[in-house]
């Protein structure tokens, strides 16, 4: 039943599979919240419009930096794997139990909850508001179980073997990437009104603060108010834009991974900063600058489509691509997340049986290992606070990777590259000085989010030398 060997992975994803599960796992609900946090921290259309060109700046010099790291070592695992060939298994399990404990299952969890309250806007008997029981300050309403029974099923198509979840991916990326380009235009061409898209960008790069009671309060460029209210909007711009990272996970699933997960990785983050900045100019082409700041519980989508379609079209139009967004991203996350539980179980750093493949050539154990805490998450209520942790962490582990790029470079000039680092050194370095800042920043402006995610890194040194004593 159980084969173990890693080439008995099935190579069954083409070129086209492996973009959408890029495209796919960085399009989740981000896109229609997240601009309200970053319209009310800088609090002019050209600063909001400037944190979006930027993190997809990033993440694209990002993601082009790891064609190199994936030509190199095209198997299971994609980063944990570049970590450990670059370093050491230390800081390769570093980066594992934290994608582990809260990066991957904390994202699932979360996008997981998105969906769910979105469909409990369409049939309201499923929503969060339907609380089942309460115990002191815990409860449980439907909306979790929902989540959790999402969560359940994706895994369980994707225990059937790779080609059920290439399906789902491929289906709902195509889906949802047709919804926001016809969003797009459907804003663009019917919603725009020339004299709500002049009065956003008629101070468009004054740095401003913009209060609850909807007053603009001046600020200085280059003060510490500026750094800290970048912080907070890269904070939202980047984790929108995250989880590109996820196709190297299945390397070994997919073909010719030497030069399409290079591929994959630039076209996938390419689209989505195509439409991730596009989408926003289309906000600021239909809403008043204040309406994106304070969108009613941030829903800046929702705003939007009501201004385009009307109030109650407008509504369920953006819950039904919620709730196809978030659906097909948890789909590319489920998938992708085992895999580097099966590379770290056959270094002997995780339970054993996660490093086995079951009859449909899928590490089962692994994704049910992940599918249990991941719904304890969604249980616990705190997702939204893991998931402001989670970018900490992330910008560490990217920095960290790319860095590998020039230790490899050094230690390891043989090692056959199908594809080297775009811009490379300078535009690596661009990322690492960037990424730093902003982890920096994060640290400095969002403690309470930023050093529980840092303990989370930590956390894993004293279970690193567990895993090796039982290993033993």
């Amino acid at each position: 039943m159980s084969i173990n060997q890693e080439n008995s992975f099935k190579p069954s994803l083409s070129l086209v599979d492996a973009t959408m599960i890029v495209a796919g796992s960085m399009i989740g609900s981000g896109i229609f919240i997240v601009s309200a946090e970053v319209a009310r921290s800088m609090g002019s259309a050209g600063w909001m419009m400037a944190m979006w060109v930027l993190a997809g700046v990033v993440t694209l010099i990002a993601a082009l930096s790891y064609g190199e790291l994936s030509g190199m070592f095209p198997k299971a695992g994609g980063q944990y794997v570049y970590l450990r060939e670059a370093y050491n298994p230390f800081i390769a399990f570093l980066f594992g139990w934290t994608q582990f404990g809260v990066i991957q299952t904390g994202t699932i969890a979360a996008v997981a909850m998105a969906f769910a309250k979105y469909l409990g806007y369409i049939v309201p008997a499923l929503g969060e508001k339907n609380i089942l029981f309460s115990i002191g300050s815990f409860s449980v309403n439907v909306a979790q179980l929902v989540a959790i029974a999402s969560i359940l099923l994706l895994t369980y198509i994707n225990t059937r073997g790779v080609k059920n979840g290439k399906i789902i991916q491929t289906v709902f990326t195509f889906t949802k990437l047709f919804s926001l380009f016809g969003l797009i235009v459907f804003g663009l061409i019917i919603g725009a009104k020339a004299e709500i898209w002049n009065a956003n960008w008629q101070n468009a790069w004054s740095y401003s603060t913009v209060n609850m009671n909807g007053e603009v309060i001046a600020n200085t460029l280059g003060s510490m108010a500026f750094l800290g209210a970048i912080a907070v909007s890269m904070k939202g711009t980047l984790f929108s834009s995250d989880a590109w990272n996820n196709v190297t996970f299945i390397a070994g699933e997919i073909k010719n991974p030497q030069k399409n997960i290079g591929r994959a990785l630039f076209l996938g983050t390419f689209i989505v900063t195509i439409i991730y900045v596009s989408a926003n100019l289309m906000y600021l082409a239909v809403l008043p600058f204040n309406e994106i700041a304070f969108a009613e519980q941030d829903r800046v989508g929702v705003a939007a489509a009501e201004n385009i379609f009307g109030a109650g079209a407008g509504a369920v139009t953006i819950a039904v691509m919620i709730i196809i967004s978030t659906f097909g991203c948890n789909n590319g996350l489920i998938l992708s997340g085992a895999r580097i539980y099966y590379t770290m179980a056959k270094d002997g750093l995780f339970f054993r049986k996660a490093g086995e493949l079951n009859r449909f050539d899928v590490p089962a154990y692994g994704l049910w290992v992940q599918v249990i805490w991941a719904s304890l998450l969604c249980l616990s209520g705190k997702y939204g606070d893991l998931l402001a942790m989670v970018i900490f962490g992330v910008l560490v582990f990217y920095v960290i990777t790319i860095l590998g790029i020039f230790i490899l470079r050094k230690t390891r000039p043989d090692v056959p590259r199908s594809y080297k680092a775009f811009g490379y050194p300078v535009l690596p370095a661009i990322y690492i000085v960037v990424a730093l800042s902003l982890a920096v920043l994060l640290l400095i402006y969002e403690p309470r989010y930023a050093i529980p995610g840092l303990g989370i890194i930590l956390l894993g040194i004293p279970l690193y030398f567990l895993a090796k004593k039982e290993l033993k």
